[in-house]
């Protein structure tokens, strides 16, 4: 039996991985079915999520007024919380947030919070849950959940796919990556949850924003190109001088085929990042699961790909810890 989706509220808002495509996939996906299934006039409110230092990830008042979904992110173990869908392996903040998905009846025994650390994108799982829980069917968003699957699971053909950025959706990629501030992003979903992904992708106001950071992202490659040193199977580089932010994961690959792993250390003003990665055309199979590593120093992922945040300042202490996953991931067995 289905759960009860009868109208509560005239108002929803939206939790979601920020500056991910498959974040903002998920929340135009769930903004359509919410919009078909439930109430058409809604109003929506959209806050995007980023990993922070020390796991401070949600306010008390994002549950506060209405309906609420995460999408793509962590668990909140509030009973305010209306809905949750995510796939990451690192889940849960703690023992006792995944002790309240599994027991407490505002959890899964809700009928509207989910989670498989299986499927390779967030916006798929949701799609197919929706689907078979609630008899949900759209087949104008065939192509945003084969582009997120292809995004988020790293099925490209080649590391040059994804770094030369040829396709429509993977310059949307591009952008919603790299573009400041939530505002833009914002608007990407609420194109997408009318509106065909290659239309939105090829929109003027994308294509404006992704020359420029289509430039910045030629730059960066030579930064890495530079920067980066290989340790064995790990290719690790150190972009905080160079006030880089963020980069294209699939540069380390495209440079150096025959590694294994990728360690990256970059700052912007909320955080200080590990990003820790495995390419996926590695000559050398993957024997680590990166999810784990990241867990002990604070953070988390997916076995293939992980991160941990520190606070702006503390850089010194995520360069010692990028060191040791360095030497965890390029250990030689004799």
């Amino acid at each position: 039996m289905c759960p009860d989706i009868s109208l509560n509220t005239m108002d929803l808002r939206i939790l979601y991985h920020g500056h991910c495509f498959d974040g903002v996939a998920s929340a135009a996906t769930f903004t359509r079915f919410y919009q078909t299934k439930i109430n058409p006039d809604v109003n929506i409110a959209y806050t995007g999520l980023v990993h922070r230092p020390n796991n401070l990830l949600f306010d008390s008042e994002m549950f506060e007024t209405g309906e609420s979904a995460i999408v793509d992110f962590k668990y909140a173990a509030s009973d305010k919380l209306t809905w949750w869908f995510d796939h990451h392996q690192s889940a849960f903040l703690s023992p006792e947030d995944e002790a309240h998905f599994e027991v407490s009846p505002h959890g899964k025994a809700s009928g509207k919070k989910f989670w498989d650390a299986s499927r390779k994108s967030c916006c798929e799982f949701i799609y197919d849950t929706l689907h078979a829980s609630f008899d949900f069917t759209d087949d104008t968003l065939t192509s945003l959940i084969h582009w997120a699957h292809v995004i988020d699971g790293a099925f490209y053909t080649s590391p040059a796919q994804a770094v030369e950025l040829r396709e429509p959706a993977l310059q949307l990629m591009q952008v919603i990556e790299s573009t400041a501030g939530d505002e833009f992003n914002e608007h990407i979903i609420r194109e997408l949850s009318t509106k065909d992904l290659i239309a939105v992708a090829e929109s003027n106001d994308v294509q404006a924003r992704f020359r420029p950071i289509y430039d910045a992202h030629l730059a960066t490659l030579e930064l890495v190109r530079r920067n980066a040193t290989l340790t064995h199977n790990v290719i690790h580089f150190d972009l905080v001088d160079d006030d880089i932010e963020g980069f294209n994961k699939f540069i380390p690959y495209h440079l150096h085929p025959e590694a294994t792993y990728s360690v990256a250390v970059t700052r912007g003003n909320a955080r200080t990042k590990i990003s820790v990665g495995s390419n996926p055309w590695s000559p050398v199979p993957r024997t680590h699961n990166i999810a784990e590593i990241c867990e002990r120093f604070g953070g988390g992922g997916h076995p293939v790909v992980g991160a941990v945040s520190f606070k702006p300042d503390e850089v010194a202490r995520a360069r010692e810890v990028a060191n040791k996953i360095v030497a965890e991931l390029s250990a030689v067995t004799l």
